[in-house]
């Protein structure tokens, strides 16, 4: 039996200064994220609670917004010391057709691309420099939600995750199958910082077929808070 889950507008506005009003929206999102994944909420619920979540985001980031304006065509390659050529399919893993993030049974489509790095005894380990491979904000934003205790066991694909909001782009990166992440939901974050550590964690991910890599994922969001993906393809190309 599926519960709907209703966010409670009372209790996300008893936080007063800015940072805490970020966490606890984002809070709600990581909880919304939660029911999602574990179909405890009918989709059209949670497209009214997301809705009322991005506005939220909307209203809380604008200073950010204007201060980072500038940055706007500014992009960070999220794989440090890799390039687009470690991209898998050079772009044609990028599958968003009938995508649909509010419904968790609703699976086959890929609207993100994968990013290889080199790890042939799958130890989550650059198999170079023998060091972990740092996963970097591709654009400055706001933590929003994260998953850090993914154990094998589990049926989530994503694994150890990162959502980040951008105010500039008003939009969400994704980015899945970490080992560990190294921030905070509701923090602050700079293109190029440190957020997490490739790894293969997730259902598909920690799988002997897969290869160790990060999984990126953009999500537009319409002026009436839905979210539509994006190809983010062109952007990694430019990227820093």
């Amino acid at each position: 039996m599926k519960i709907v889950f209703v966010i409670s507008c009372a209790f996300l506005l008893v936080a007063q200064a800015p940072n805490e009003r970020l966490l606890v929206w984002g809070q709600a999102f990581q909880t919304l994220n939660v029911q999602i994944r574990e179909q405890s909420i009918l989709p059209d619920s949670a497209q009214l609670c997301f809705q009322t979540i991005v506005t939220a985001f909307r209203q809380e980031t604008d200073s950010l917004r204007l201060a980072w304006c500038a940055d706007s065509l500014r992009f960070v390659f999220p794989v440090k010391g890799y390039s687009a050529r470690q991209i898998g399919g050079q772009g044609s893993g990028y599958r968003p057709r009938g995508f649909n993030w509010f419904d968790h049974s609703v699976q086959g489509s890929h609207p993100a691309h994968d990013i290889f790095v080199y790890d042939r005894d799958q130890d989550n380990l650059d198999d170079q420099t023998e060091q972990p491979v740092d996963v970097l904000a591709m654009r400055a934003g706001v933590v929003v939600a994260i998953e850090n205790n993914w154990q094998p066991e589990s049926e989530y694909r994503g694994g150890n995750f990162v959502w980040i909001y951008d105010p500039v782009r008003d939009g969400l990166f994704y980015y899945a199958h970490n080992s560990c992440v190294v921030v905070q939901t509701g923090e602050i974050v700079q293109a190029g910082q440190k957020i997490a550590e490739v790894g293969r964690t997730g259902f598909n991910a920690a799988k002997p077929r897969s290869g160790t890599h990060l999984h990126l994922m953009y999500l537009q969001l319409l002026p009436n808070g839905l979210p539509e993906p994006q190809n983010t393809y062109d952007w990694l190309l430019m990227a820093e």
